[in-house]
């Protein structure tokens, strides 16, 4: 069964925000990040003497992944808050506004349930139920979008985007480098980055240009996300900074 916890880009009611919070303090948030691609690579020549240390991209916090799974559910709920799931490799991902948590699956005499010490959510089908000690959340299941692979962007670590005006970002998965297509795709950039701060258990990432004359900041952080014009839901929220500009949108991990 596909599951995705509603968008949360509201931010928590003070009803569910206890529990966030002792979620994250007690380290909850994600487990290791996803793996990346090998660090050695041949000179052009093929010989298996001379090899050439590369740079390489970067590992990522495993919450801005699917985690197997093939689909993002987006919920609405009640009080007011958005959360956004994912169900694969036996257990229920879930994103919100102000963090990401793994539940792993528990008895029900209907439906799936699925439970993380004292947070838990209950999926009806098209109705799910959250509940921790601070409070409880009725959500509605509201939709649901197709998990990006490899094949669909080969060579692709992370992928974001955002509107107004239309623009996209892509992590390559052998190289520290950004590609950028900006201005409804009129402006296209690679440009070379450096890891500047890296929370994995926390899920946060931040980038830096590699080149003075370019400078630019992207801050990486999981969280429930929502495309401003379509509503589809992701796992992580973006914000690109460059040229005295501010880029917002959602984005994805790819994994191999």
């Amino acid at each position: 069964m596909l599951l995705s916890v509603s968008l949360a880009a509201r931010g928590l009611t003070p009803l569910f925000m206890p529990l966030v919070v002792g979620l994250l303090l007690a380290g909850c948030a994600v487990s290791p990040s996803e793996p990346a691609s090998p660090p050695e690579v041949t000179d052009r020549s093929g010989a298996s003497s001379d090899k050439v240390v590369k740079p390489t991209a970067p590992l990522m916090p495993s919450s801005f992944f699917a985690g197997g799974a093939e689909t993002f559910v987006a919920w609405r709920c009640i009080p007011d808050q958005d959360l956004v799931t994912a169900n694969g490799d036996d257990e229920l991902r879930l994103w919100s506004a102000h963090g990401a948590w793994r539940l792993a699956p528990a008895v029900v005499a209907s439906g799936a349930r699925y439970q993380q010490g004292e947070l838990s959510l209950w999926d009806k089908g098209e109705q799910a139920v959250v509940e921790g000690p601070r409070g409880r959340l009725d959500c509605t299941r509201d939709m649901t979008r197709e998990a990006m692979t490899r094949q669909d962007r080969p060579g692709v670590m992370f992928h974001g985007r955002g509107q107004e005006p239309g623009w996209t970002l892509s992590l390559p998965s052998d190289l520290p480098e950004l590609d950028l297509l900006l201005d409804y795709g009129e402006r296209q950039l690679t440009l070379p980055y450096r890891v500047t701060a890296l929370d994995n258990a926390a899920g946060r990432m931040q980038l830096a240009s590699g080149r003075a004359d370019t400078p630019f900041e992207l801050r990486l952080e999981a969280g429930a996300c929502f495309d401003s014009m379509s509503g589809e839901p992701y796992p992580t929220r973006v914000t690109l900074t460059l040229d005295g500009e501010t880029y917002r949108g959602c984005g994805q991990g790819i994994a191999p």
